[in-house]
């Protein structure tokens, strides 16, 4: 070779032009020069939706029935981000029993979107199915237990919410009606039966074998003094941030980002990606789970590598699965009707703003409330939006060690990633169709 004569670039792209259910249409691109990986984009390009622009000119109440529209498993998170949101700034106090219900709805969400997610969408990829329709075939009462759980999370936002979708009773200052002691009773032995299949939960998905991968993440979630974060406490990360909940934008912000319609979301120091979901709130908050689901946690030996490894998020989902049957048994057990369920309440300008955990992660809500009490301007930020950098991080590990292995398993791993983040209920289906190109 002589002094002039260069190496040849060994460059190869790896692109999937249709993630179809990632929450809408998105694409996958990887680029690796010479076994690296320097680029990896998770595209989104569904139409915008517009919801912030939808509730502007609306009313509190008006709002909150909106953003239950915006996803179909994780209403009430967003029904409760809105209607935090204007009680702190309107200064209403709800009462005790109306708050122990709010947590009750939300033991009902995860317990439908966590047994959904880990059965139906993340389990197959584990015992080698292409489908949850596919493990069933071969399994069929676990698929019937797992099904009765998600009916059970269902039953739940029912009674309390009017309807499993799109819940109707939340209201600014409560709710538009109460549950009887009796509704709640009558379905406390579905949610004990549950909770002993959530604890076996723990045991199955802790004995998959997880694909090597580690990884020191900035994790970012609420943490309470006293309960599990479901609504209340402050923002608080893995390197010192500490935050009241309404006080996102101090810390984070969001960004465009070329070649996708979702927004990134990205911490104001510069620190670079940071993980929200169930993972990082197990991270930053297992003292404070239920003694149930601490005792599946310290049993199934896996708090480390949930910290280090985003495939064993599906342990950390199974174990808030344990916390949140556990709890609801608890509310229900201790429940007596609001005196108040809806405390009167008056508007008044100025910024509404409020952080809660949906089942994904965190999620922020902020409304600008002009002198008439309606919305001047909004700002949604889902969980997806906060984990895309995170998940494109963590592709680039993922990716180097899949380059040598054939197409269809380095094509599994990458969507097996994916699903590790759960980011919409949609996406955590098998949807790759991966195209390589050598250069």
């Amino acid at each position: 070779m002589s002094p002039t004569t260069k190496k040849a670039v060994d460059e190869r792209l790896y692109e999937v032009g249709e993630l179809t259910r990632v929450e809408g249409e998105g694409s996958l691109r990887l680029r690796v020069r010479d076994g690296e990986v320097v680029e990896a984009r998770l595209g989104i390009f569904e139409t915008p939706r517009y919801f912030e622009q939808i509730v502007v000119g609306r009313t509190p109440d008006e709002v909150i029935d909106i953003v239950a529209r915006i996803c179909g498993i994780c209403p009430v998170a967003y029904q409760m981000s809105a209607s935090h949101a204007f009680e702190d700034l309107f200064e209403v106090r709800i009462d005790p029993s109306s708050r122990a219900l709010r947590r009750l709805f939300y033991c009902g969400e995860w317990i439908e979107s966590h047994a959904l997610h880990i059965y139906f969408l993340h389990a197959p990829d584990f015992l080698g199915y292409s489908s949850g329709i596919a493990l069933a075939a071969d399994n069929r009462p676990l698929v019937e237990q797992a099904l009765r759980m998600k009916k059970a999370g269902n039953r739940l936002v029912t009674i309390l919410g009017g309807r499993p979708i799109h819940p109707v009773s939340v209201r600014v200052g409560g709710w538009s009606r109460a549950p009887r002691v009796g509704e709640l009773k009558e379905h406390r032995a579905a949610l004990a039966e549950g909770l002993a299949f959530a604890q076996e939960t723990v045991k199955v998905v802790a004995g998959f074998t997880m694909p090597a991968f580690a990884r020191e993440p900035r994790v970012v979630s609420l943490r309470h003094a006293a309960e599990y974060p479901f609504s209340d406490g402050r923002i608080v990360s893995s390197d010192g941030i500490n935050l009241a909940p309404s006080a996102w934008r101090d810390a984070f912000q969001e960004i465009q980002v070329e070649g996708s319609n979702a927004l990134h979301a990205r911490s104001l120091d510069g620190k670079g990606p940071y993980l929200v979901g169930p993972a990082a709130r197990v991270m930053l908050a297992a003292d404070q789970l239920h003694p149930l689901a601490k005792e599946a946690l310290d049993a199934s030996g896996y708090a480390e590598l949930i910290r280090t490894n985003i495939y064993a998020s599906i342990v950390a989902r199974a174990v808030e699965l344990v916390h949140a049957f556990a709890e609801a048994i608890d509310i229900i057990d201790a429940y007596r009707p609001p005196a108040e369920p809806l405390v009167p309440w008056q508007s008044r300008p100025g910024v509404a703003a409020w952080a809660t955990e949906a089942p994904r992660g965190l999620l922020f809500h902020r409304y600008e409330v002009d002198e008439a009490g309606r919305v001047k301007s909004a700002q949604i930020v889902p969980p997806t939006s906060q984990n895309q950098a995170a998940i494109e991080a963590d592709l680039v590990v993922a990716a180097k060690e899949v380059l040598d292995l054939p197409h269809e398993a380095a094509t599994h791993r990458l969507e097996q990633m994916i699903r590790s983040y759960d980011p919409c209920i949609s996406c955590a289906t098998h949807f790759l169709d991966l195209t390589i190109e050598e250069a």
